[in-house]
C-alpha cells in the first residue's frame, strides 16, 4: 500500500515539473520580446534575452524529462528520470530569478 502510495506521489511530481516547466518556456519567450521591445526604443540593452533563451531550453530540457517519466514503465527509471528533471527545474528557476535580477538592474541604470 505505502508503495503504491509513493509512486502516486512521484507521479503527481512528475505531472507538475510537466505543466510548470512548459508554462515557464512561454514566460521565457514573452520575456525575450518584452526585452526585445525595450531594446529597439533604445532605453537598456543587455545580456538577458540570450540567458533567458537558454533558461528556457532547461524549462523545455525539464519538461521533456518529466513526460518520459510519466512514460516510463520500470519505477527505479521513473524516479531517476524524475529526479534529473526536478534538479533541471530547479536550476532553471534559479536561473530566471538572477535573470530578472539582472534586468531590473540594468532597466534601472540611467542610460549614458
Amino acid at each position: 500500500m505505502e508503495n503504491n502510495q509513493n509512486t502516486r506521489l512521484e507521479q503527481d511530481i512528475c505531472i507538475h515539473i510537466f505543466t510548470v516547466s512548459s508554462a515557464m518556456v512561454g514566460v521565457c519567450l514573452t520575456v525575450i520580446g518584452l526585452i526585445r521591445v525595450v531594446v529597439t526604443l533604445g532605453k537598456a540593452d543587455t545580456l538577458a534575452d540570450d540567458c533567458l533563451a537558454l533558461d528556457a531550453l532547461f524549462f523545455l530540457v525539464s519538461c521533456l524529462l518529466s513526460y518520459w517519466a510519466l512514460g516510463s514503465r520500470g519505477l527505479y527509471r521513473m524516479h531517476r528520470v524524475e529526479r534529473i528533471a526536478e534538479a533541471i527545474f530547479i536550476f532553471a528557476m534559479i536561473g530566471m530569478v538572477v535573470i530578472y535580477a539582472l534586468i531590473t538592474y540594468t532597466i534601472a541604470l540611467p542610460a549614458h
